[in-house]
């Protein structure tokens, strides 16, 4: 594997102490950088934004679960075959799961992966959202409500998926690649 971080040469601008001290946590909590973030260091506004979002729709205080955000990134970046997202968010359902095949389950057939009907239901209105987002009706949201999700979940879970299609395609038109430590993550 190259330590390429995507196919396009952008050179890094000056960051601030602020983003440093960022990347700084990152290598003490993950041990790596992780390339999305490398990738938008030409430009710190781009990243900023960018943490922003993700932090926000990933770590902050949810009715959804962390193992269940992630689901959908793997459910969403397998209809996309978003190699970058595939590996990055495959290796943290590994993690947060406990298992080590229920990441590849989900990238292969969501289905097949024996999930409670809760994950289900979330995961099969992310594949419409992703696949035919036009189609999503009130009847897509009542299913969600039935199997115990809130309303705001219902946005949680709308605001996840969209951000995953959009960042699978900036992702993908660029040839982001993954960090290679995400590959033997919790095996």
């Amino acid at each position: 594997m190259t330590d390429t971080i995507t196919a396009l040469d952008l050179p890094a601008a000056e960051l601030s102490a602020q983003t440093q001290k960022y990347f700084d946590v990152c290598r003490e909590r993950l041990g790596m950088v992780p390339n999305v973030l490398q990738a938008y260091t030409f430009d710190e506004a781009k990243l900023t934004a960018f943490t922003a979002m993700y932090n926000d729709l990933m770590l902050a205080d949810s009715g959804l679960s962390k193992l269940e955000r992630e689901m959908i990134a793997v459910v969403v970046s397998s209809i996309n075959k978003c190699y970058y997202c595939l590996t990055a968010h495959g290796a943290a359902v590994r993690q947060l799961s406990g298992d080590p095949e229920l990441g590849e389950l989900l990238v292969m057939n969501f289905r097949s992966a024996g999930l409670s009907g809760r994950q289900r239901a979330m995961l099969l209105f992310a594949e419409k959202m992703t696949e035919q987002p036009a189609k999503i009706e009130e009847a897509d949201r009542q299913a969600l409500r039935a199997a115990g999700f809130t309303d705001r979940d219902i946005f949680d879970i709308a605001s996840t998926t969209g951000f995953f299609n959009m960042t699978n395609r900036v992702a993908t038109g660029i040839d982001m690649r993954p960090n290679p430590e995400y590959s033997s993550q919790a095996r």
